[in-house]
């Protein structure tokens, strides 16, 4: 199985296809087969590289703490190792704050930039909020990862027609090492790099699913502080619109690559 040193780490990644450089990069709790209904299309046209991110999948999983700044520079020192750059970089949820960081932090990697039901920041400023990250953490402290993932995939694969989507997710969650979960959710919350919008100098691709956790409202909002992003809106979909809706999200995607490629 392929697998890069990158700082202190091994990491596992995967690549596919020939031609200009797309990076995908995963959500918490995920890894790189949260792409698979992306990799067969886009590697017809790209060379795509999926990895999974430090605590997750195959790759190692050393204790933390973990921070989203760390995760970009591991995407940083893979992109530099495969001498891939500068490159298309998707990234969904968690793995577009990373791509959001490594566009702020290391800009000549990045060509274009691709946000997919993510945002800048995540602040938790109300109480609320704050309840509602506790009670993520307490979940799997006392019932474990596949209890979450229970929790989880109800909110992600609410229809009936789901109903195997919700399973595959349910096993897949229960995969994940609990104490690397965790390491990687506490490195979430307070992050940010909103007051940085504005140097992202590169073409910027807004996903949202009309269903998302935050509102559509939020990504306008963020968008319009960027120089040269764009907002697409992916109807009938939730938090995770490529596995959820890949021909919507494919199509979304091949088109705006196809404009700056």
């Amino acid at each position: 199985m392929p697998r890069l040193h990158v700082h202190d780490i091994d990491l596992y990644y995967e690549v596919t296809g020939k031609g200009a450089s797309l990076v995908f990069i995963h959500g918490l709790g995920s890894s790189t087969r949260d792409w698979e209904q992306q990799v067969p299309i886009f590697s017809e046209h790209y060379q795509v590289i999926t990895f999974d991110v430090r605590g997750h999948g195959q790759s190692a999983k050393p204790p933390g703490p973990y921070s989203i700044a760390l995760f970009a520079s591991d995407t940083a020192e893979l992109m530099k190792a495969l001498d891939i750059g500068p490159a298309h970089v998707v990234g969904i949820s968690m793995g577009g704050m990373i791509a959001f960081q490594l566009a702020v932090d290391a800009p000549q990697r990045v060509k274009s930039l691709v946000i997919v039901n993510s945002g800048p920041e995540l602040i938790s400023r109300t109480f609320q909020e704050k309840l509602a990250f506790w009670q993520r953490i307490a979940i799997v402290q006392l019932v474990g990862m596949r209890k979450m993932g229970e929790v989880l995939s109800q909110r992600l694969f609410p229809k009936p027609e789901q109903a195997a989507l919700r399973q595959e997710f349910i096993k897949r969650w229960a995969e994940n090492d609990k104490r690397a979960y965790l390491d990687a959710l506490r490195a979430l919350n307070g992050w940010s790099v909103a007051d940085r919008l504005s140097t992202i100098d590169c073409p910027t691709l807004v996903m949202s699913a009309d269903q998302d956790y935050t509102p559509v409202s939020l990504k306008e909002a963020y968008a319009a502080k960027m120089r040269h992003a764009e907002l697409v809106v992916i109807s009938d979909s939730r938090h995770a619109t490529p596995v959820e809706q890949p021909d919507k999200f494919n199509a979304a995607l091949l088109e705006f690559l196809a404009k700056h490629s």
